[in-house]
């Protein structure tokens, strides 16, 4: 399974801010829908990623306030990436490695979307449902043999 199937049963809504854009509204964003993060975008190009981990630390460092705090102040300035085509194991192994909840898709320069850890571990449940599904109609539609002892019984 690789991103690509992620992105296409999420959709395609994205929601960008810029590094500029005060915090306080970045994050009056994130609440009003429901969102864990964003993704910072700079004259077209990807420059950060701003999760509610970014932001916790900011509003802590600052006193409990966003006050006048920018996006670029905050933000995680070299988030993970991936592509559509990688492969749902390694964007599995990359985020575990990093402790990271989300990550940016990039095919090129251009952003595709985001996939989150949720996503991810629902592809992964999804992919081993459909395979355990599988197997148990195969074992259930197991071919019957013709001749008892093969089939391990034994008469004594």
């Amino acid at each position: 399974m690789k991103v690509v199937d992620i992105l296409r049963v999420k959709g395609g809504t994205l929601f960008t801010v810029t590094p500029e854009e005060a915090l306080s509204q970045a994050v009056t964003t994130m609440a009003e829908r429901d969102m864990g993060s964003l993704v910072v975008m700079e004259h077209g190009d990807l420059v950060g990623m701003l999760t509610f981990r970014e932001v916790i630390a900011a509003v802590v460092k600052n006193g409990g306030s966003v006050g006048t705090l920018r996006v670029r102040g905050v933000m995680d300035d070299h988030p993970l990436t991936c592509t559509p085509e990688t492969e749902i194991d390694e964007v599995r192994r990359m985020m575990l490695g990093r402790h990271a909840r989300y990550m940016p898709v990039l095919n090129g320069k251009t952003l595709q979307g985001v996939i989150s850890f949720y996503d991810v571990a629902k592809a992964v449940v999804d992919g081993q449902d459909f395979e355990n599904r599988m197997l148990k109609a195969y074992i259930r539609d197991w071919p019957l043999e013709d001749n008892p002892e093969s089939a391990g019984e034994s008469k004594l």
